[in-house]
């Protein structure tokens, strides 16, 4: 499995958004994102960083 775990970047600390993120999309204000389930999130954001080797995403506001 490839999927990722989307995190959001506050003050250096990590809160964790969803896991087993399948696709990231960029929306108009944000970005969406997609869980293996069909879950869908929005966030109010920008991607920070990708670390592939630990299937993180980060996003910071």
């Amino acid at each position: 499995m490839c999927e990722a775990n989307a995190y959001l970047l506050e003050n250096d600390q990590e809160t964790l958004l969803m896991e087993a993120v399948d696709r990231v999309e960029p929306d108009e204000d944000g970005i969406r994102l997609i869980s293996i389930f069909g879950e869908q999130k929005f966030i109010n954001g920008h991607i920070h960083a990708l670390s592939l080797v630990d299937h993180k995403v980060y996003i910071k506001h």
